[in-house]
């Protein structure tokens, strides 16, 4: 059995156990506390601490601490309360229940009355802290989360140096799969490289709350990296799997695509490997946070078709800002001014490149601009550079010969939906086993011409879960769904719905960037000096990219504010003088 599931059943029955004899000796009927979520309603009447905390009880990431107070207050109710004591139930409260509950001379004596007494400081700040980590939790948890936007594969609807609210509510709040982690921290300890933020004994299966939607087509969704499963610790900024498919490494285990052994412990996964370093396993909940458009939902046939995507065969919304690579240039190889490139925002390095006809450009452009950029005087010719159908590349999913596919030229591929069975043989495989053995938690063997799941030989796979196709905007410089598969819904976090600040990249690259002096002048300079970026202060993520900026409505309001908090301080005064 998963030591997880120990632990609890464990911690359940101790609890149950020093609960029973304590509801009795407090006046309470001992039977209640063996009944799961009642019996901590009763706790709470016993502490003397309002019913709406078994909400926090309930919460992931807050539960344990709230646990923790919980004891505290039980032990200081029946007179335990010295510090060692006090120690003792913070430590280790489900034994420590049990040890009060049996103890002859154990009496209810009920809260400390703390009214005449004037908390210290120490308690104060204590109170304020606790308060705060659990509100800025259950925030976070459920409601909306602070990202960056770290890559530019969705300019220019989102951008580099993008600081965003993600709302977790538009498709419901997912329930942490490891709940027992360093509050605001995502994968890795503060000031350290690859020190884990969380413990993985004790596990949570996946559940969604529900939310106010579904993920829908062409929505901008924040989710987390599906290749992160498995992380080169060395290399965290790039896939694992792209690592050994450049180098013809073996990848963990020898099976590229189940590198997850299930029903191990996947802290004994830890593996040395020369070439790359440590490779570790995440958790769904802790792998990196990806934001991208979902430009195809569970049940969908996408197809690209020399870069143009249909979706059920029909062509499928193109964005204005949406961005291609082309090959431009120039009368008589003149270069491509600074202010030219000013003037396009173009925020992809130009890349300079030779042929038989002589020098050109690779310049990424938006939709939009396109035909303004054609115009310019200099300009010989701007040429779209897609890649041929039926040209191979093995960086694409499902990185097999049987399907020859390129970044331009994809599919059609049917997109996994719940409850919907495929036929499965060798010759399709590729395509969902990950699904089969990664997301869906299932064991597969290919022997010869047949597969093999869970022991049994299959030629029919049935899903569990709702599958989703992530693109950038960006589409010919973007790591997204062409590259590696499938976003299981399990790994869906929600909805980018405001940007309040907007920093540009060529500002962070300052020798003192990571002071906060550093930031102080990013942000100036964003603000003061740079109208592209400016506009992007207080603005609505909506389907083509940022709404109108409300920044200075913001600055309106908050003056508006201030000024009448000083108006109505001065006529206090004037009052009172009177």
């Amino acid at each position: 059995m998963d030591t997880s599931y120990l632990f609890l059943i464990l911690f359940s029955i101790t609890t149950m156990i020093g609960l029973w004899k304590l509801f009795s000796i407090a006046g309470e009927a001992g039977w209640k506390a063996f009944i799961p979520v009642y019996n901590f309603i009763v706790w709470l009447k016993i502490i003397k601490k309002p019913w709406w905390w078994i909400f926090l009880i309930i919460t992931p990431g807050v539960n344990f601490l709230m646990y923790v107070i919980m004891c505290l207050l039980m032990a200081k109710v029946f007179n335990k309360r010295s510090f060692s004591e006090k120690a003792a139930a913070a430590a280790f409260g489900y034994f420590y229940l049990v040890y009060i509950g049996f103890q002859k001379d154990i009496k209810y004596v009920g809260p400390e009355d703390v009214s005449k007494r004037k908390p210290s400081i120490a308690r104060e700040w204590t109170e304020a802290i606790l308060f705060a980590v659990i509100a800025a939790t259950v925030i976070r948890t459920f409601f909306l989360e602070a990202f960056t936007i770290p890559t530019s594969s969705l300019e220019k609807s989102l951008m580099v140096g993008d600081y965003l609210f993600v709302s977790k509510i538009s498709y419901g709040a997912k329930i942490p799969n490891t709940p027992l982690s360093f509050p605001f921290a995502h994968h890795t300890l503060p000031a350290t490289k690859s020190t884990k933020s969380y413990l993985e004994w004790f596990k949570l299966p996946y559940f969604r709350l529900p939310g106010l939607g579904s993920v829908s087509n062409n929505d901008i969704v924040v989710f987390n990296y599906p290749d992160g499963d498995t992380v080169a610790l060395n290399y965290q900024d790039q896939s694992y799997y792209q690592i050994c498919r450049d180098n013809n490494y073996k990848s963990l285990y020898n099976n590229e695509t189940a590198p997850i052994k299930t029903g191990v412990d996947m802290e004994q996964q830890k593996y040395i490997y020369s070439p790359i370093g440590e490779v570790v396993y995440r958790p769904a909940d802790k792998r990196e946070n990806y934001v991208k458009r979902c430009v195809a939902i569970a049940g969908d046939t996408l197809e690209i078709k020399n870069q143009k995507l249909f979706i059920n065969s029909k062509p499928a919304y193109v964005a204005e800002t949406m961005q291609y690579r082309y090959k431009v240039r120039t009368t008589d190889g003149t270069t491509l001014s600074t202010k030219l490139i000013e003037r396009f925002d173009v925020s992809d390095p130009i890349q300079t490149e030779q042929d038989s006809i002589g020098m050109y450009y690779i310049v990424n452009l938006p939709n939009n601009k396109v035909d303004q950029f054609k115009k310019i005087g200099n300009i010989k010719s701007v040429d779209s550079i897609i890649e041929a159908k039926g040209e191979y590349s093995p960086r694409i999913f499902p990185h097999n010969p049987n399907f020859k596919w390129n970044n331009d030229n994809f599919g059609p591929l049917f997109i996994p939906k719940k409850g919907i069975t495929v036929n499965i043989d060798t010759t399709n495989i590729s395509l969902y086993s990950r699904i089969i053995i990664n997301y869906e938690l299932n064991t597969m063997e290919i022997k010869g011409n047949k597969i093999f799941i869970n022991g049994t030989e299959s030629k029919t796979y049935t899903f569990k879960l709702d599958y989703y196709f992530m693109m950038g905007d960006n589409r010919q410089n973007s790591a997204d769904s062409r590259y590696w598969g499938f976003v299981p819904e399990d790994h869906i976090v929600g909805k980018p719905v405001f940007v309040w600040m907007s920093i540009k990249e060529d500002n962070k690259n300052t020798s003192d960037a990571d002071h906060p002096s550093g930031f102080i002048k990013k942000l100036k300079t964003s603000l003061f000096s740079d109208p592209a970026r400016r506009a992007r202060f207080f603005c609505f993520v909506t389907k083509d990219g940022l709404s109108h900026s409300y920044f200075i409505h913001f600055i309106v309001i908050v003056l508006a504010i201030t000024g009448f908090g000083y108006f109505r301080k001065k006529r206090a005064e004037k009052s009172v003088k009177k």
